[in-house]
């Protein structure tokens, strides 16, 4: 197991935040309900502004059902309106007395100010990108509507009625006006400055130019439209109107996207770091701050960094020995064992069916597992589904989706299988427990599930608190003997691990030391023995989402450095599930508010 020790070392600079407690000893009732009216206010006003949002949480019916055949605009003159939004929501946040509140209010009064205010220090001082999110460029492999929209249509908008089949129509025509909308919002930033690195340019264009390939007919939005019709039986010919849009006005716009990003591609350079950009240090430092919801530097992250390398580096090598592995660096070994055949899915279509399949298998074991560990279960599934093959080339390995409010539609654990080689089957049980169960799925089921939170809440998200707590349960997978009888599931893990510490390397490596993309795809492999095209993958997403991959060591270790505190305050009386379910039911916060959850918590017992 991972030395404790050092890992809660490492969270020092962590501890410190704790939100001062300052609360009486109940919230008065009229303030409580002041928060709570401007909190579902919130709450409407931006599901009413995204209609992608409305639909993904199965709220795009009834007085929101005209909400279905649009999509968010994606005009600076809508950013500057929900800027506009977010600072009058500011202002009234900071104007309900935080002295009045207690307990989950005052909770959620902390959770909501830090970000509201984590968003301002952002569009204050960097108006390009996503003017307040950690996201430099309008287009890259990540970013723009091209990118998610399809998918989107295909798996998230239902049919039921003829209704919802004109709407999803509009849906497709709106996206033209999208891929627009993004494309003069990218030409504005390129005039600021603002230009991807010259290798994240062409991986856009190269999926841009597999969208664009498809025929309309063959298009993953016209044969769900058509295949969803059909089953509901309403008359039309639906293929061939969806058809029509895919060649005409998607086309139409996807072509003058490709061209914004052809034509700005000489005046690319190479270099990875959003250091390059003016401003450019104090932007990651702000880029830092909102993946870890710390104060930490990228000096301090890096270090960080280095030292988990290090000792997780020295643990996969006794695991290794034990083994009779003995040959060659940790990263050679793991490579070694990574092209072994044995281990190795066939690069076919039926071949990735049956991965997809051991994957639910694999989610089937660790739920049995649950009661033990868990008072507070998620009622809504969780299934397995392939990244689509006209992104994977650029989408990252594994990712989830979340599910409706109401669980009519699953949580999504998806995988990209462009590649089975860069899957070692010792390598998907780890995966698993991230993205599903018990990580993700588990925490994002019950926290759009708890009674009581906020609806603004319940729909909420810091990346530090779900990606920390889906790395926190790879560790914890390991406690509910899900590798006992697997050795390699649990060099894995090592792997799995290895491969968060060295993000926090890479990242703060690229973007505040000047690392080139070369540099640090070199250091990923020699140290992780991971595949160089998924480590080329994994180190162009760090250089289009500064910040975001420092999220899951540095969450990982705050909860592990709770936990081990809750375990010295409350020696006999502490108890795993109820630790667990105590975190979980708050929802998601920054995480120096979640200390201050786990010190009411053992202050109330």
């Amino acid at each position: 197991m991972l030395n404790r020790r050092s890992l809660l070392a490492s969270g020092a600079a962590v501890a410190g935040l704790a939100v001062t407690n300052t609360a009486v000893a109940a919230s008065d009732p009229a303030t409580a309900k002041t928060l709570n009216d401007l909190f579902d206010k919130i709450f409407n006003e931006n599901v009413d502004h995204s209609p992608s949002l409305a639909t993904s949480l199965g709220l795009d019916k009834g007085e929101r059902a005209p909400l279905k055949a649009k999509l968010a605009d994606a005009s600076e003159a809508e950013t500057l309106r929900g800027i506009a939004r977010a600072e009058a929501n500011l202002k009234a946040l900071k104007a309900i007395p935080r002295a009045k509140l207690s307990g989950m209010d005052r909770i959620n009064y902390d959770t909501v100010l830090w970000g509201y205010e984590n968003r301002k220090s952002g569009y204050d001082r960097f108006k390009f990108g996503s003017w307040g999110g950690g996201n430099p460029y309008i287009l890259c492999q990540l970013t723009g509507a091209y990118q998610g929209t399809p998918d989107f249509l295909a798996n998230q908008h239902t049919i039921e009625t003829k209704a919802d089949a004109d709407a999803y129509l509009a849906r497709m025509n709106a996206f033209a006006t999208v891929i627009d909308q993004e494309t003069e919002r990218f030409t504005s930033d390129v005039s600021k400055g603002v230009v991807p690195p010259d290798f994240v340019i062409d991986k856009a264009l190269i999926q841009m130019q597999a969208l664009a390939a498809i025929k309309g007919a063959d298009s993953s939005m016209t044969k769900a439209l058509a295949t969803k019709t059909a089953a509901k039986g309403i008359a039309g010919d639906w293929g061939t109107q969806g058809a029509a849009l895919v060649e005409g006005p998607i086309a139409k716009a996807l072509a003058a996207q490709m061209a914004a990003l052809k034509a700005v591609r000489p005046r690319a350079t190479h270099d990875a770091g959003v250091w390059k950009l003016k401003d450019g240090e104090a932007y990651y430092a702000f880029a830092a701050r909102a993946g870890t919801t710390t104060t930490l530097t990228p000096d301090e992250i890096h270090k960080v960094g280095l030292d988990m390398v290090k000792e997780l580096s020295a643990e996969a090598d006794t695991r290794f020995k034990a083994l009779g592995l003995t040959q060659g660096t940790v990263g050679e070994r793991m490579a070694a064992l990574a092209k072994d055949p044995k281990y190795v899915y066939d690069n076919t279509d039926a071949a990735k069916e049956k991965l997809l399949e051991d994957l639910n298998a694999q989610i089937k074991v660790v739920q049995a597992k649950l009661p033990d560990w868990f008072g507070v279960l998620p009622k809504t599934p969780v299934v397995v589904r392939r990244v689509p093959k006209e992104t994977e080339a650029g989408a990252p390995g594994g990712y989830y989706q979340r599910p409706t409010l109401d669980g009519s539609r699953p949580g999504a654990y998806y995988i990209n299988l462009r590649d089975t080689a860069e899957w070692p089957s010792w390598s998907l049980p780890t995966l698993t427990y991230h993205e599903a169960i018990p990580g993700h799925h588990l925490q994002i089921a019950i926290q759009m599930e708890t009674q009581g939170l906020p609806m603004l809440r319940k729909v909420g998200g810091f990346s530090a608190f779900s990606e920390g707590w889906a790395l926190y349960t790879e560790l914890l997978a390991g406690e509910m003997g899900m590798y006992d009888a697997d050795p390699l599931g649990y060099i894995g893990y090592l792997q799995s691990a290895l491969f968060r510490a060295i993000r926090l390397v890479v990242d703060t490596g690229m973007h505040a030391k000047r690392w080139t993309r070369e540099e640090a795809i070199r250091y990923f492999v020699a140290t992780n023995g991971d595949q160089e095209s998924a480590a080329t993958t994994e180190i162009e997403r760090y250089c289009v989402w500064p910040g975001q991959a420092l999220s899951y060591m540095t969450g990982k270790i705050q909860w592990m450095k709770l936990r081990a505190k809750m375990q010295a305050k409350l020696g006999p009386k502490f108890d795993i599930k109820a630790f667990h379910d105590r975190g979980l039911t708050a929802g998601p916060v920054p995480l120096a508010v979640l200390e201050t959850v786990y010190d009411e918590w053992a202050a109330g017992l």
